[in-house]
């Protein structure tokens, strides 16, 4: 079942959401509003968290909270990667948090989380560990990012590929699986942190990995799942089909839906980090997937 609705990912990050255009974020700002509102009209039951921000920003959120988006929502979500790409160490995960707890009484929930295996697989073994005797018990949400290294011939979703370098190929090792379906060192110990530990995961366009991710997730333990529905992908052939099987394999589970993703000819950009031309059709997208899958 889907217990929660989560308004985009990473709003903050320039590889979702284009602030050079929207620099003080008040476009995304209205579309969130429209869209929480959109939401809560469809089913008042549902959990609505503002999209997980990377990087950990109180001064995102005081913005966020000026422009009465907090009011609109019931959880806010953080995202770190400190072995990975953050500027600072593992250890500092609970300041971390308490620097949003600072700025807001909304629950704090941590939706991505994770270690690359870029370097070496027991890295990632030890990040899991140490992040789970830090943040266990001090958020109500932790999901472990992710269950699949992403296949190498797909692109990192982000804005500036091999510009980034290493940064971009770490995308790329951050499952607790190879490509090739073979456990990591870390699979293992993640069971010691199941159900309490859910698992993010994005499933691409008809990804072929689906059946098998479900399989792995009840084998782990796994009861808190977190992905995705792209408002981009509702455009493509097929979209509602796709979308019915991958609700349906995921049923069992409870699921945070994140809600992102500009299609190209919404966009004020014709990307998939624009601001929308017109808001009030993300919030559209919201409602109608809510309706169908969360009612």
């Amino acid at each position: 079942m889907i217990e929660a609705a989560m308004l985009w990912n990473e709003p903050n990050n320039l590889s979702h959401w284009n602030f050079e255009i929207d620099p003080e974020w008040s476009a995304f700002a209205e579309m969130a509003k429209l869209a929480s509102c959109a939401i809560q009209a469809e089913n008042p039951k549902l959990t609505r968290v503002l999209g997980g921000i990377s990087p950990i920003d109180p001064d995102f959120i005081r913005n966020m909270k000026r422009q009465c988006v907090l009011s609109q929502v019931d959880a806010v979500a953080v995202h770190g990667f400190p072995l990975d790409w953050n500027h600072w160490t593992i250890h500092e995960w609970p300041d971390k948090l308490d620097e949003i707890r600072a700025v807001t009484d909304l629950p704090v929930w941590v939706s991505e989380v994770g270690v690359s295996t870029f370097g070496a697989e027991e890295v990632q073994d030890f990040g899991l560990g140490r992040t789970a005797e830090l943040l266990l018990g001090r958020a109500p949400r932790i999901h472990w990012y992710s269950l699949w290294d992403l296949p190498r011939a797909w692109p990192a979703t982000t804005r500036h590929r091999e510009a980034e370098g290493s940064s971009y190929y770490r995308h790329f090792y951050m499952g607790l699986l190879r490509e090739d379906g073979c456990p990591k060192p870390a699979l293992r110990r993640f069971t010691n942190y199941t159900p309490e530990m859910g698992i993010c995961q994005w499933f691409h366009f008809q990804d072929h990995r689906l059946d098998k991710s479900v399989e792995w997730l009840k084998k782990l333990g796994v009861t808190r799942l977190r992905t995705g529905l792209s408002w981009a992908d509702s455009f493509r052939p097929d979209a509602e089909a796709w979308f019915d099987r991958q609700m349906s394999a995921i049923e069992d589970f409870d699921t945070t839906i994140t809600f992102c993703f500009t299609p190209e000819h919404c966009g004020v950009l014709p990307n998939h980090t624009s601001p929308p031309k017109e808001p009030e059709r993300f919030a559209d997208f919201c409602a109608r997937m809510v309706r169908r899958y969360a009612s």
